[in-house]
């Protein structure tokens, strides 16, 4: 198995699958693409028609598409275990990711994710209502799985996955939530797997302009 990301400081969307997969310590081969805009149609074509990341390939698929590359490795590696178990909340965190792959646009074009950054933000009232809204989410679905640690809906699933690019930009951008929103927070930051990317995304060098702000 093949997983397709870009750099690891820039690339949100590379990092929900590439979590789940090392979460659940799942065997696969990592190749990592520029998102520098040179010939990156060329580059990016070579693994799936969209040209972008991430992509997978594995026994002939080819699934270009973060939210189901990871319903694909539930369902092919995890027997399931990407979602939450009970059908109501499996349905509820399904839906969750659906308005996080959709929406919250003013927050993901205001505050693109460096993990190398760390700046205080003026905040718009587009963008803070995005983060009331994620802090909203938080609040209502996150409790304690059975090692005491906080994750959506109890168990970590893909909705963490999908929650923790956001819980990076926060702490890139000085965010701060409260409550329970702001301990999750904190705990999906301190993640073996996110520990192990934010490490080697500050080794990374490359600087891809379009997705640095002006400071």
């Amino acid at each position: 198995m093949k997983l397709i990301i870009g750099n690891k400081n820039y690339s949100s969307w590379s990092l929900r699958p590439w979590m789940l997969l090392k979460s659940h310590e799942v065997t696969f081969e990592e190749i990592q693409e520029s998102l520098v805009q040179i010939n990156i149609k060329k580059r990016m074509g070579k693994y799936s028609g969209s040209c972008k990341v991430p992509v997978l390939i594995d026994n002939g698929i080819t699934i270009w598409d973060s939210l189901s590359i990871c319903e694909y490795i539930s369902e092919v590696y995890l027997n399931g275990q990407g979602w939450p178990q009970d059908v109501a909340q499996k349905a509820t965190a399904r839906s969750v990711c659906s308005e996080m792959h959709s929406g919250f646009i003013a927050l993901r074009s205001q505050m693109p994710m460096n993990c190398r950054l760390v700046h205080k933000l003026d905040i718009t009232n587009d963008v803070r209502l995005d983060i009331e809204r994620v802090e909203s989410i938080w609040s209502q679905y996150v409790s304690k799985d059975e090692a005491g640690d906080l994750r959506l809906f109890g168990v970590f699933n893909i909705s963490d996955c999908f929650y923790a690019p956001l819980a990076l930009r926060f702490r890139s951008y000085g965010v701060e939530l409260g409550g329970i929103a702001g301990e999750y927070q904190k705990s999906i930051l301190e993640h073996p797997s996110i520990l192990d990317w934010l490490r080697l995304a500050n080794m990374e060098t490359e600087i891809v302009p379009e997705n640095e702000i002006k400071i």
